[in-house]
């Protein structure tokens, strides 16, 4: 596996870009140095790095390339509406169209609003919430691992150096599928807190209708409740998670599957809660979300284009029988080696990812190194196991041969030591205080 363009290009990179990326997920410090530093095409469920080499890749844009790289439908379509432009000084016809479409398959929600990322959207809901409710506190559930890169939420976590204590002092946070613990909050903050806001699932389903439960709460002591759907919508069902788990928030965001790698996102939901961002009410005006480019006409047609895969192609079905086909493959194989216990396959089929414990069970980055490196060399880029709508059985069966290749060595490490077999540091957390210590 020749990387020589990719070792240079990372170097050029950390000289003027900081961390050497424009997301934190896909930074040199996530990977191994045995694995491809800038991807230069894709197609379908394949990859080609910059050194020309040819690789499956999971995790797809981080879960935003639901159908496929450069999947033709959807470029086609972006690319007739860039020959009419992509920006006005008044909104474009095609705002209203992907507006209806978006509301044609999230039944639950009365208007919609459309940005860039996901963190804009989030934030939009927050800021509803406690425009709604008068009250400055919000709840996010601690066991789903990212909400936001605004203040409310990065104040929080280890990586939160520039962000003033005033403003995480007002975030909480609960955990999930443990309903104590979110009546515990309302408990010891009555009349303080102004929204929830979680994932409808992560690694596994509600339990004890807590989801449910979550709602009844929140509207029992006043408080507005939030889905996050950025991972769940369009990967769940086609009405989003809320419609595979029957609840109705009030409101909810989407954004990872939604336009099929390109960058729209959506805050959704009840129109009394949507309409303190508009023009027909006479409450105080929120500026609820404004940007240049949140309407760019090309995107919004590759969403329409999207949904209309959704609509008309069993994609849902194929990334849950595709999925069950890869945990079934890699467990087996995995299991052979004896390694069940140390490297699980968790998650529901449609949104896979895998762990990697030492000797004692516990999590490893040095291991979880070792296993992207010796899955690279095999032709498979895997920091999840999360496919799309193009993975084929060929391309299932070539993943579980290189993750049986992977798991020898791994099982070498664990006897060894991983030190032995990595090339180079092991990749480090993203939510940590400092670059270079532990």
């Amino acid at each position: 596996m020749e990387l020589k363009r990719s070792k240079a290009l990372q170097k050029q990179a950390h000289r003027i870009i900081p961390g050497g990326s424009h997301t934190y997920a896909k930074g040199d410090d996530q990977f191994p140095e045995l694995f491809p530093g800038l991807i230069a095409r894709g197609k379908g469920s394949h990859v080609w790095d910059v050194d020309g080499n040819e690789y499956i890749e999971y995790n797809m844009g981080g879960r935003a390339v639901v159908l496929g790289h450069a999947f033709e439908p959807v470029v086609a379509a972006a690319r007739r509406e860039l020959e009419n432009g992509c920006n006005f000084s008044r909104p474009a016809e095609i705002e209203v169209t992907c507006a209806e479409t978006f509301l044609s398959m999230i039944t639950n929600a009365d208007m919609v609003k459309f940005c860039k990322d996901g963190s804009t959207a989030t934030s939009g809901a927050i800021k509803i919430a406690r425009a709604a409710t008068g009250r400055d506190h919000i709840a996010f559930c601690k066991d789903h691992p990212f909400f936001s890169i605004n203040d409310w939420f990065i104040g929080t976590t280890a990586m939160n150096a520039g962000i003033p204590s005033a403003i995480s002092d007002l975030s909480l946070s609960f955990r999930y599928n443990d309903i104590e613990s979110v009546k515990s909050l309302f408990q010891q903050n009555p009349g303080k807190i102004a929204g929830v806001i979680l994932e409808p699932a992560k690694y596994g389903d509600p339990t004890n209708n807590f989801l449910h439960e979550v709602k009844r709460i929140c509207h029992e002591n006043g408080a507005v409740f939030i889905l996050d759907e950025m991972i769940t919508g369009f990967r769940w069902h086609n009405g989003g998670a809320q419609k595979h788990y029957d609840i109705v928030p009030d409101l909810s965001t989407f954004g990872k599957g939604l336009a099929n790698g390109f960058s729209v996102s959506a805050l959704a939901g009840k129109r009394e809660f949507m309409e303190l961002g508009g023009l027909d009410h006479d409450k105080e005006r929120v500026f609820l979300l404004s940007t240049t480019h949140g309407a760019e006409t090309h995107a919004l047609a590759a969403a329409i284009a999207t949904m209309k895969v959704y609509q008309t192609e069993p994609v849902i079905e194929h990334l849950f029988r595709q999925g069950q086909r890869l945990r079934h493959g890699a467990e087996e194989v995995i299991a052979r080696h004896g390694l069940k216990d140390k490297i699980p396959i968790i998650g529901l089929p449609c949104c896979l990812v895998f762990g990697t414990q030492d000797k004692d069970g516990k999590g490893s980055q040095p291991l979880r190194s070792l296993f992207l490196q010796e899955t690279a060399k095999r032709g498979v880029l895997m920091g999840a196991l999360v496919l799309s709508y193009s993975h084929t059985d060929a391309d299932i069966d070539k993943t579980v041969e290189a993750i049986d290749g992977a798991a020898a060595v791994y099982k070498k490490a664990l006897e060894n030591g991983a030190e032995n077999y990595l090339v180079g540091p092991p990749s480090r957390v993203v939510m940590r205080r400092y670059n270079h210590r532990d």
